[in-house]
């Protein structure tokens, strides 16, 4: 597991879909917005939509 990204870094992070704040689980780096998780290799964000894996949101 990925050491958690520096949060003054974290803040400044946007999701290049949608411009809209990521957030950290794990490895990756998801956009709500997009439905988008982008991987984190080696502590680097990998902020490519060519790169990003959709994820399913479960709504309650």
């Amino acid at each position: 597991m990925t050491a958690p990204i520096d949060p003054w870094l974290l803040e400044r992070l946007v999701c290049p879909a949608t411009r809209t704040p990521l957030r950290q689980e794990g490895d990756l780096l998801i956009s709500d917005e997009a439905n988008l998780a982008y991987p984190i290799r080696d502590g680097v964000p990998v902020l490519l939509v060519e790169e990003a894996v959709e994820v399913t949101v479960k709504k309650t």
